[in-house]
């Protein structure tokens, strides 16, 4: 069964950190109640993520995970060189990747070499080569688990208000060119996002409140309203963020 955004489970805690605290329980949950095979999970980038980062690089947290049962990739990132202070790999690398034992071939960084249009689809192929299929299919979600965030003009991952990336209906990664937000991006879309078991939102600071009340109403007119999952569909709010929501 579809779950959209007006059947989201909703969890207030006090802090960013006891969000980032909760997100890393779940990402260590997840992995260890995967049955068969590699756990895929999509991280997100942003302030929160980062936290969470830091969380599960810790020893007693990473000694937790079976790192060779987990398989990385991302949400969206930024058109820019390997290594850039804007790249959300770059930052996931620099505060988990080079610190837990995590095969490098299990980590799938989205391309930013050739253009967008090019990367957008050698990451789908990559998305399709760990799924085992070309076409996604109901019941056997391509990720166990996808990070989202939330953007106080209501995009999620790289879906910006606007963008033709948000009419796409086939494609499992497409381009965005924000003109809100610095760099064309790689991001997955809907129908990708819509292939997972659990799907994450992350929101917290006090300029999310009118944004986090329409994401909870599932308002269609901003793109994180759009969201749905064939399996479950969570935020993690801080108290700031929730207002008078909590």
């Amino acid at each position: 069964m579809t779950t959209d955004m007006r059947h989201a489970i909703v969890d207030v805690l006090e802090t960013a950190d006891a969000v980032a605290m909760r997100m890393a329980e779940l990402f260590i949950r997840t992995v260890k109640e995967k049955a068969e095979g590699k756990a895929r999970i999509a991280l997100s980038g942003g302030s929160t993520p980062k936290k969470l980062f830091t969380i599960l690089a810790r020893p007693d947290m990473a000694g937790q995970v079976d790192w060779s049962r987990v398989e990385l990739f991302y949400g969206d990132e930024r058109y820019v060189a390997e290594g850039h202070a804007d790249s959300n790999h770059a930052s996931a690398r620099e505060l988990l990747l080079s610190r837990v034992s995590i095969p490098a071939g299990q980590v799938h960084p989205m391309p930013t070499a050739t253009t967008a249009a090019e990367d957008a689809a050698r990451y789908q192929g990559t998305l399709q080569k760990s799924y085992g299929a070309t076409e996604l299919e109901p019941g056997r979600p391509l990720f166990d688990l996808v990070m989202l965030g939330l953007g106080t003009d209501g995009h999620t991952a790289s879906l910006f208000p606007g963008e033709p990336v948000l009419d796409e209906k086939t494609a499992w990664v497409g381009v965005a060119a924000p003109s809100t937000a610095p760099h064309e991006r790689l991001t997955l879309t809907y129908p990708a996002i819509a292939s997972s078991a659990l799907v994450v939102f992350l929101v917290t600071g006090e300029n999310k409140v009118p944004m986090l009340a329409r994401l909870r109403q599932g308002d269609g007119s901003i793109p994180s309203g759009r969201i749905v999952s064939e399996g479950k569909i969570l935020i993690l709010a801080d108290r700031a963020a929730a207002g008078e929501l909590s």
